[in-house]
């Protein structure tokens, strides 16, 4: 009776007799499912251009934030500190625009045309080694990093909810970046190559399209994502080896909206981010805390059995 009461009822009641905090709640989920959907891009990109699943995709944004907040205590020592981070995130562009090339050129390319799972191995065992170069880099100490990111908060509704500067920024800056890659994909040339190839391999090259550039182009726009989401987890949380495993709550997210779908990715990025802070608090006692953790996989394993394809992914219908 007492766990149904939990269940049922406390909850809810909870929700109406105080529905300024469910609403700080509620705000503060959307803005980390918009971080969840920033990561998940990278991953949606990847897989839309080539097929292929990239488990490395959270290491990498560990290793851009490593890199840039590495390059930038580096060269905070000899120039002013606005000018080492313009020039410490231009390097680390330049380093996963790099990395991004040698995966293409001596993981990807002699793996053409083998079955899926080879590549996905193929891309644990780059994450892997990108995880293990960034800690002989720089170390496995926790980076404290500053970007100039306001970390005030602001109230609003009559002062009832507070809301985060930082998650503010981080929700405009990957909106930002949400609207720039669309525009990118359905205005330019190389955004409609990309499209192409992602519809159908051989009819892409078919008309002239080079898919390995095309990879190369899609790993490396998926790097420069990954910095991105590298510094807003960064500085949120210190750049640590944990941003690796925080970066895959993007798969509950890909399986809720679809691995093809940028939308999706937005969309599911929102709702697992909401749910997951709206569960921990007004469910997550009758389970014993810390629901947060896992919520997001249950609910992602339970929408399987509904819409295994996604929110916006493609049905495939096989004839025989």
């Amino acid at each position: 009776m007492e766990l149904l009461n939990a269940l049922l009822v406390s909850p809810f009641a909870e929700i109406f007799g105080n529905p300024y905090f469910f609403m700080e709640v509620l705000i503060n989920g959307l803005m980390a499912g918009v971080m969840y959907s920033l990561v998940a891009l990278g991953f949606v990109l990847i897989f839309k251009a080539s097929g292929v699943f990239n488990f490395s995709q959270g290491v990498m944004v560990l290793f851009a934030a490593l890199n840039f907040v590495g390059l930038m205590d580096a060269l905070s020592a000899y120039m002013n500190p606005v000018f080492a981070i313009a020039l410490a995130g231009a390097l680390t562009v330049l380093i996963m625009l790099g990395v991004s090339l040698v995966i293409e050129r001596v993981v990807l390319r002699p793996l053409v045309n083998q079955a899926h799972i080879i590549l996905f191995m193929a891309t644990i065992g780059v994450a892997y080694f990108l995880e293990g170069l960034g800690e002989m880099i720089w170390g496995s100490d926790v980076r404290p990093l500053h970007v100039g990111i306001p970390d005030d908060v602001w109230f609003i509704f009559n002062e009832q909810v507070m809301v985060q500067q930082s998650d503010l920024f981080a929700a405009a800056v990957a909106g930002g970046l949400v609207l720039t890659l669309a525009l990118f994909f359905h205005y330019t040339r190389t955004g409609r190559a990309l499209r192409a190839v992602a519809d159908d391999h051989a009819a892409a090259m078919s008309i002239g399209i080079p898919l390995n550039h095309i990879w190369v182009i899609v790993w490396g726009v998926a790097g420069f994502v990954a910095l991105v989401a590298g510094i807003m987890w960064g500085s949120k949380l210190g750049v640590q080896f944990s941003l690796s495993i925080i970066a895959l709550k993007a798969l509950p997210v890909l399986i809720l909206g679809g691995f093809t779908s940028i939308p999706g990715a937005i969309v599911g990025g929102l709702i697992i981010g909401s749910g997951e802070k709206i569960a921990e608090v007004y469910w997550g006692s009758a389970f014993g805390g810390a629901i947060e953790e896992w919520f997001a996989y249950v609910l992602a394993l339970a929408f399987l059995y509904f819409r295994p394809q996604g929110l916006f992914g493609e049905k495939i219908i096989e004839r025989v």
